[in-house]
């Protein structure tokens, strides 16, 4: 019914059935209206209105209340207001007539498009007037025949997600990507030299800045032998390296990070002094004029014209000096200047300045075997005197004093020179007080955690892997399982998404920037 004419000629049901309809279009101009000012707000990037509560207080009011600790989110998630709408549908209601529009109630709901996609590059070729011939460059980020986004899914399924080749190749193809697992196997090693390169370049940066490091090794399977994966990091980077030893030898090899060079100089000679090598031994390199070797051959080559292969030695002579000038080299580049090797107590790990796990010196005294009521009764003292003892040098960590150090020294040779009557654990608490200076380098350096809890996790992924993925089977395969697993670890303790770096790396488009992960770990320590 049109409101045109003479309203005065319109009977009752007519003028009602006319402002039903009235209010009908006003109901529908108004939603119009809305959602025209919300689109314009939109547009222009401007925020909606507040939504202010009744009975809500002000934020000074908040101000003022005592802070509450903050719980960490679950699962790693961010928070709602830093979720980011990528599409707007607007969801229509079946209302009665003379219903008033109420604007919009939101609903959000977070999903993944995963499909195959595939594109067909069209290069236009050119003849120039020489003879030449000028093909339009493909896309950056666009190597080989599979994608930016493929890689980067296969490379966080294969190493953040802990997913087979096997599984992954027939995951990719039940959504339609035409591979195999040799194709798979490709995008996990092939062209990584960058990533292998960062990843080096992360354990250096870690070795010249941090004050402490936590190391921890554990099995693992490389070639069809056992092997040994050692970590070495803090709370700020993580780094893997699996060799086919364990020896103390081959951590001061991984502890050059990279370098390949032996130096003799005075921290190689006063090495050499601590582990007793012979002193008309070290006369030897030390009288020589050289003192700088490129590689193991040139070194090798050295100790043989200086005669130490026919040197009759219980401490096998070649391998101090060796020992030695690795970690003159260590020093000569500037790693470990005044850093902490925290440890478990595995010999191997003894060098620079050496700290022990208190968690692991308990659990010696845990899993004592006891035989009787008496021995159970020691052992619990025991146990509980060395966790007070623990708590006390938590507080003393907050608080360092040379009081307060004093005091927890003499307490230590109290607690330690006890005797208890059951002879095994007076063994063990002599043995313990050996330790004495390891065990108590909290006292000197306060920044030191007490446990290598933070090894223990890091080093899980690997276990992990190892347990899903068997061994490795080339050297480019194992050192680029250490170097991605190292990555992701390193990138969450920096607080950046495992999936946001590789797509910066990647070269993939509109994807965040995410720096050099050595300057951020060379800060992040500089700043400990």
């Amino acid at each position: 019914m049109s409101p045109s004419g003479d309203i005065e000629s319109l009977s009752n049901a007519e003028l009602k059935a006319l402002v039903v309809e009235l209010m009908g279009r006003v109901t529908d101009l108004s939603r119009t209206v809305i959602e025209q000012r919300e689109e314009i707000a939109r547009l222009k990037g401007l925020k909606g209105r507040p939504d202010i509560k009744p009975g809500k207080p002000s934020g000074m009011e908040k101000a003022n209340r005592p802070a509450l600790p903050s719980k960490p989110p679950r699962g790693g998630g961010g928070q709602t207001s830093e979720r980011v709408i990528h599409e707007d549908r607007i969801l229509k209601a079946s209302v009665p007539l003379g219903s008033r529009f109420k604007g919009y109630e939101d609903f959000i709901v977070h999903d993944i498009v995963l499909r195959a996609h595939v594109v067909r590059y069209r290069r236009e070729r050119w003849l120039t007037p020489d003879g030449r011939t000028v093909m339009a460059a493909l896309p950056c980020g666009v190597k080989g025949h599979f994608g930016p986004e493929l890689r980067r899914f296969v490379l966080a399924q294969y190493h953040q997600g802990q997913v087979t080749v096997a599984r992954l190749a027939a995951q990719l193809r039940s959504i339609g990507v035409a591979v195999s697992k040799r194709q798979v196997m490709r995008m996990l090693i092939d062209d990584k030299e960058a990533f292998l390169a960062e990843t080096r370049d992360v354990l250096r940066a870690g070795l010249e800045t941090a004050s402490w490091i936590s190391v921890d090794d554990t099995g693992a399977r490389h070639q069809g032998r056992n092997a040994t994966c050692t970590q070495i990091g803090n709370e700020h980077f993580a780094w893997f390296g699996t060799t086919g030893s364990k020896s103390r030898l081959n951590f001061l090899e991984l502890l050059r990070a990279g370098h390949s060079d032996y130096v003799v100089n005075a921290e190689a000679l006063a090495y050499m002094r601590q582990r007793a090598l012979p002193q008309h031994a070290i006369a030897r390199l030390a009288d020589h004029p050289d003192k700088h070797f490129a590689d193991e051959h040139a070194w090798t080559s050295h100790l043989q014209r200086l005669g130490f292969q026919e040197l009759r030695h219980s401490l096998d002579p070649p391998r101090l000096a060796t020992e030695g000038a690795l970690w003159g080299a260590i020093k000569a580049h500037g790693l470990l200047p005044d850093t902490v090797v925290l440890s478990d107590d595995a010999g191997q790990f003894e060098v620079a300045r050496h700290a022990l796990c208190w968690v692991h010196a308990e659990r010696l005294v845990h899993t004592l075997d006891t035989f009787c009521d008496r021995h159970r009764k020691a052992q619990k003292h025991v146990r509980s005197m060395i966790w007070r003892f623990y708590a006390d040098l938590l507080a003393y960590k907050r608080q360092p004093s040379h009081r307060r150090k004093a005091r927890m020294s003499e307490r230590f040779d109290r607690m330690f020179a006890r005797r208890t009557g059951f002879a095994m654990l007076d063994r063990l608490l002599k043995r313990l007080r050996a330790n004495k200076a390891e065990l108590l380098t909290v006292l000197d350096r306060p920044e030191i955690p007490l446990h290598t809890n933070g090894s223990e996790n890091d080093i899980r992924c690997q276990v992990t892997k190892r347990k899903i993925s068997g061994g490795t089977r080339s050297n480019r395969g194992r050192d680029c399982r250490d170097a991605f697993l190292g990555l992701a670890k390193t990138c969450s303790k920096l607080g950046i998404t495992f999936w946001d770096y590789l797509g910066d790396r990647l070269d993939i488009p509109n994807q965040p920037v995410v720096p050099p992960l050595p300057n951020l770990v060379r800060l992040r320590c500089a700043a400990q």
